[in-house]
């Protein structure tokens, strides 16, 4: 589920009637440990500090599909991979589409969304897993109804990855040294397919977080500008 407070610059006051530009769509990928998330959530402190109207949002939500996804991923619930696969690619769908807080709607509202994962998580994740042409057409209704004005893929090795995964004590089903190998794989794979239509850029995940964030938010500002990314 979507963050519902959405801020808006100081001095506007938003009604319907208003011409809305159309929110961007920022989406974060990477391995588990990457430290995505916590990067996610600093930029929306600056894109809010700049008077952007902004939510974040992640993968798997927060609605009923979701909640049955991170059964799944935590091993509450036992299931094959193709089930997980087609739970994604439905909780993706809901999350687009959803008429309360969906990304389309909050995009044509004007906000922009941070989005933590997306199809290409299902296409690296997923598709490493079980037939990836397969995977693929699950996730199609959903790569044609919304592209990314900019992807972030967030780099890290697959032997630091796993040292970070490993600190928390607890695993999920993607979480093995060997997956996250072939996870890291089918990412550059598809990185090369669908860099200019996702409009992807690979930032290094450094261990000072403030250097990987400043990279961040050069490419971000840079989409705000018009510039390519």
């Amino acid at each position: 589920m979507l963050t519902p407070a959405v801020d808006f610059p100081a001095g506007v006051c938003y009604n319907e009637t208003m011409t809305q530009e159309r929110g961007k769509f920022i989406v974060f990928e990477g391995a588990d440990g990457s430290g995505k998330s916590t990067q996610l959530k600093q930029l929306s402190k600056y894109l809010k500090a700049k008077g952007i109207p902004c939510i974040s949002t992640r993968e798997p939500t927060d609605s009923p599909f979701g909640a049955l996804l991170r059964s799944c991923l935590t091993g509450r619930i036992d299931t094959n991979e193709h089930t997980v696969a087609a739970l994604f690619a439905a909780d993706r769908l809901d999350h687009i589409y959803n008429t309360h807080n969906g990304i389309l709607k909050l995009l044509d509202e004007g906000t922009t969304v941070l989005s933590d994962r997306f199809y290409l998580s299902s296409l690296a994740y997923n598709g490493g897993m079980v037939d990836a042409d397969w995977v693929y057409s699950l996730n199609e209704p959903a790569m044609n109804a919304v592209q990314p004005d900019l992807t972030i893929f967030i780099d890290l090795s697959t032997e630091e990855s796993f040292r970070r995964v490993a600190r928390r004590g607890e695993t999920e089903r993607y979480e093995t040294l060997e997956k996250q190998r072939l996870i890291r794989e089918r990412y550059f794979a598809l990185i090369e397919k669908f860099r200019e239509r996702d409009h992807i850029a690979v930032i290094e995940s450094n261990e000072d977080k403030d250097v990987t964030q400043a990279c961040i938010r050069a490419v971000v500002d840079k989409l705000f500008e018009g510039g390519a990314v």
